[in-house]
């Protein structure tokens, strides 16, 4: 969660939703992102898609099966289903976001037995400094 906490602050620094994601496989992080909507000027620019595409290409395959995905904060709808169709095995998250989240606030995609396949799912990891960032970004946002 290091790791995505030093992304989430990278976007940050960038005036963008300080949103960080990193995926490791066999203990070797082979996917990082900053969420980069605003920078890209594209809605898809999310955290985890960026680190999903990098985790991609840097395994040679779309199939992220024994990868574990960790993002500063639950993943969205589109992300989540990103994850589902990734395969990715594992994801941990700091904090919860209860106006978007589908890992468990809203809904839970990753735990839907009406899709073929399922991600167990971590929360709570280093919540407090995850949730601290988005609420400093949120407080200087509103000034």
């Amino acid at each position: 969660m290091d790791m995505a906490l030093e992304q989430a602050r990278l976007a940050y620094e960038s005036e963008e939703v300080p949103i960080g994601c990193v995926i490791v496989y066999d203990d070797r992080v082979i996917g990082r992102g900053a969420n980069m909507r605003v920078t890209k000027g594209n809605v898809l620019a999310h955290a985890e898609i960026i680190a999903i595409d990098e985790a991609c290409r840097s395994m040679g395959d779309w199939r992220l099966e024994d990868c574990t995905l960790f993002v500063t904060v639950e993943p969205c709808p589109m992300c989540s289903g990103a994850i589902l169709q990734a395969r990715i095995k594992e994801v941990v998250f700091g904090t919860r976001n209860p106006k978007a989240g589908c890992a468990g606030s809203i809904y839970n995609l990753l735990d839907d037995d009406r899709f073929n396949h399922k991600a167990i799912v971590t929360e709570g990891i280093r919540q407090e400094e995850c949730a601290e960032i988005m609420r400093s970004f949120f407080r200087n946002f509103r000034r």
